[in-house]
């Protein structure tokens, strides 16, 4: 009688366990789908926020590179009229690389307006200036710095 016991509490523990296992494979299931649900939304988020903000700053494409604006008004009209726009709701984001990317390519393209082209000492060409140069142009990292 007290090995079928044991033996009733051995399969019964294996099963329970069996359960636990089950429970939790399916538990991390859909752990793994809301991850990626919320993966996609941000991906999602992110573009439509960038076209937002690409719709912005065309509106005030000729203010940011007008030679009558100095370069600390472009800034405060960056800062104030078209990063609202693109970081709405930013604190919920979990940026990918390829996100973050995005994010410096735009922010690239609004300084470069901003800054304009710079004269080559050497050759005396002008050229465009590379995104380290920009960041180093900005008194505070605005974006992704």
């Amino acid at each position: 009688m007290a090995l079928f016991r044991s033996n009733l509490r051995a399969v019964f523990f294996n099963k329970m366990l069996l359960l636990v296992k089950v429970k939790l494979s399916r538990q991390r299931k859909t752990l793994s789908w809301f991850r990626n649900l919320m993966t996609h939304h941000c991906q999602e988020e992110i573009k439509s926020r960038l076209k937002s903000g690409n719709a912005c700053y065309h509106s005030v494409q000729n203010l940011l590179s007008s030679s009558l604006l100095s370069k600390n008004l472009k800034i405060k009209i960056y800062r104030t009229i078209i990063l609202p726009f693109v970081l709405c709701g930013c604190v919920t984001w979990s940026l990918t690389l390829r996100e973050e990317r995005r994010l410096r390519v735009f922010e690239n393209r609004v300084l470069s307006r901003i800054f304009g082209p710079k004269r080559d000492e050497v050759t005396g060409e002008w050229r465009k200036l590379h995104s380290e140069e920009l960041m180093f142009c900005t008194p505070h990292p605005i974006l992704c710095g």
